[in-house]
């Protein structure tokens, strides 16, 4: 089931992309990355009293305690890659945040060793990781001319700047040490519930944390800044929400299969391939012929991970 998990986790997290991209590109609104917290907060927040009340899904002081640490990981990383999509596209800043994989698979194999993985599944990672890396370095030696052409189709202007590519960067790093530690820490938690399973309990942990990340994002937007929220506005980050809480929720079951972590973490950080779809045909952010390559790439490796694991 890892690989099915990873590929509804790369759908979802693919739109929540977009999405955020819609709610947070107006650089005029200096609090969208905040906002687009706050609307993750709330969707997760509700997601969480559902399974822990409907679901019966395990949850404690001690175990919000144990996971803190991936919860602020993750939300850091988040927050920071909305900012960067206010001043950079979407088809740029999601191939840099989601190198992530690439690192988290380079980790494992060095850490948790390489017994298991056949020359096949190596072929297929690495497919993944230089479609996901080719991406982004496609992305950063783009012409000019064709960015500025890319640029007035989507009616949108941005240039080149240290935070527009610090940003995703950040995202990237933090992201993949929270994706390496996520797995052992749900092992932990497995061991402090009933069950014995503790993705679940782990994803409640993380939503009510986000949840509280988002309270007080409230209170320093709307009550200390007194920062209006206008529906229209707000709309699309909450699409986005909705689609970043169920790729979590998919996620979390992914990566809890540790035989399969160097192959869950590159599938579903290539979620950036089918984000640089979205903004070409929403967007209208244009792709070269080498984008298309890194993307038949990335489609080839997972093609081949998913063939493995029937």
């Amino acid at each position: 089931m890892w690989f099915w998990f990873s590929i509804i986790a790369l759908l979802c997290w693919s739109g929540s992309d977009l999405f955020s991209k819609i709610g947070c590109r107006d650089a005029r609104d200096k609090y969208s990355h905040l906002k687009m917290v706050m609307a993750v907060g709330v969707v997760m927040g509700l997601h969480a009293a559902y399974e822990v009340f409907a679901g019966g899904t395990e949850i404690s002081l001690a175990i919000l305690w144990t996971y803190l640490p991936v919860s602020l990981l993750y939300i850091l990383s988040m927050a920071m890659g909305y900012v960067g999509l206010r001043y950079i596209e979407l088809s740029i800043s999601s191939p840099i945040c989601n190198s992530s994989g690439a690192l988290v698979a380079v980790l494992t194999l060095l850490f948790i060793g390489t017994e298991g993985y056949s020359s096949l599944a190596f072929f297929a990672i690495a497919l993944v990781c230089v479609g996901a890396i080719g991406l982004g370095v496609v992305e950063a030696r783009e012409d000019d001319e064709l960015r500025i052409e890319r640029q007035k189709e989507s009616n949108y202007k941005y240039t080149k700047s240290f935070m527009a590519l610090a940003m995703p960067a950040a995202y990237c790093l933090l992201d993949a040490a929270g994706t390496f530690a996520d797995n052992f820490v749900i092992e932990k938690i497995g061991a402090m519930v009933v069950s014995g399973e503790g993705e679940a309990s782990a994803n409640v942990a993380y939503e009510l944390t986000f949840l509280l990340a988002g309270v007080l994002c409230f209170i320093y937007v709307v009550l200390v800044k007194k920062d209006r929220l206008v529906p229209k506005m707000e709309a699309p980050k909450y699409v986005g929400a909705v689609c970043e809480t169920a790729g979590q929720f998919a996620y979390i079951y992914a990566i809890a299969d540790q035989e399969h972590l160097a192959m869950s973490a590159p599938i579903i950080s290539s979620y950036c391939a089918a984000s640089v779809l979205w903004s070409r045909l929403f967007l209208k952010e244009k792709l070269s012929w080498k984008h298309y390559l890194m993307i038949v790439l990335i489609v080839g490796g997972i093609a081949i991970m998913g063939f493995l694991d029937m």
